[in-house]
């Protein structure tokens, strides 16, 4: 197997930064089967109800964790391709929709490419020349994971060839799949659903296709749609917030969950099974407050909430935990240097 580099050294390992697609995929999945899936969850600060919020974020450690512990209470070992050929276009989002829109498949794949992490892959992906007439996607696991790696690839390339059947027509088929695993038990499904050679043991993982596959136009291509796809997937990744620590994540979905009942430390601190005092060392060790966690929460949801000219300032102010309208234009003064009504006039 191709060497991959240390995850300890990868910012997404304990930074709650990537997307829980996948994660909300396999707990639906569990869901239909009427399995449990808490357990899978527990020691994170998580629970199944939290990754299938759109704004939750998890570190690669913990997404790691509870694949692991997904596959073994699952039972099945065909779960990554399970996962994946149910994709479509529409799971990717914003970044679906700039794909649909692009001017040929080849535009979609290099959108896809550059944006990937806004679907929260836990492979890192690059698309390159394989051989003459060839184009290769490849895919790099952070970290050496043999339990993993086989669930990862599978819901990659999967999910690849739905989304690209999807965007080129159902005729798409690849040349190759290589991967840097031993061939399964349940191959015949490979077989089935890729329709082209397999080659396991590899050095890597890649889906190869004809490099004319890419020139391939999209009929209905209109740069006007093209470019405001584009924009409001920009937008979208830059309204994202910056990279927070676990301790830190899992505080602030404690506070967006009971915003209104303006929860103090101790009321988070026993809903993450820790004490007043070790959560406010841990959050002290990362840089953060609870008071300045706290605030930036009430202040995000504020602004969203001041979009909607139908509440009034004082509604607003009680939807994120206060209870005098003047304590609350204060406060969201001293956040953004201006007042609510200030905020909405412009």
């Amino acid at each position: 197997m191709a060497a991959t580099h240390n995850a300890i050294d990868d910012p997404r390992f304990s930074a709650a930064v990537l997307p829980t697609n996948i994660l909300s995929g396999l707990v639906q999945i569990a869901q239909e089967r009427g399995v449990d899936a808490s357990a899978w969850f527990a020691g994170f600060a998580l629970s199944p109800n939290d990754i299938c919020d759109p704004s939750a974020r998890v570190s690669y450690r913990q997404a790691v964790a509870i694949i692991r512990r997904a596959i073994g209470a699952m039972a099945d070992p065909a779960l990554g391709l399970l996962i994946g050929r149910h994709q479509d276009i529409g799971n990717f989002g914003l970044l679906g929709l700039a794909m649909k829109t692009a001017r040929s498949f080849g535009d979609a794949i290099a959108l896809g490419i550059t944006y990937q992490r806004a679907t929260g892959t836990l492979l890192d992906l690059e698309v390159q020349t394989f051989a003459a007439g060839e184009i290769a996607l490849f895919a790099r696991a952070p970290v050496d994971d043999p339990v993993v790696l086989p669930f990862l690839c599978e819901e990659m390339f999967s999910s690849v060839l739905a989304v690209g059947r999807e965007l080129a027509g159902v005729a798409l088929k690849p040349l190759r799949l290589e991967l840097a695993y031993a061939e399964p038990a349940h191959v015949e499904e490979y077989r089935a659903l890729f329709r082209c050679e397999l080659r396991f043991g590899s050095t890597h993982n890649c889906l190869v296709v004809d490099a004319q596959t890419l020139d391939h136009p999209f009929p209905n291509y209109n740069p006007v749609t093209a470019r405001q796809a584009l924009a409001a997937l920009l937008r979208e990744l830059e309204a994202m917030p910056a990279a927070r620590s676990e301790t830190v994540a899992a505080v602030e979905r404690q506070l967006r969950q009971r915003i209104a009942q303006n929860p103090r430390l101790l009321d988070v601190a026993v809903s993450l099974y820790r004490s007043e005092r070790t959560l406010r060392r841990q959050l002290a060790g990362e840089g953060e407050s609870f008071t300045t966690i706290h605030d930036r929460v009430r202040c995000e949801r504020a602004i969203e909430l001041l979009r909607d000219r139908r509440l009034t300032v004082a509604e607003v102010g009680t939807q994120v935990g206060f209870g005098d309208v003047r304590e609350f234009r204060r406060a969201f003064k001293r956040w953004t240097g201006r007042t609510p009504t200030e905020l909405r006039e412009a």
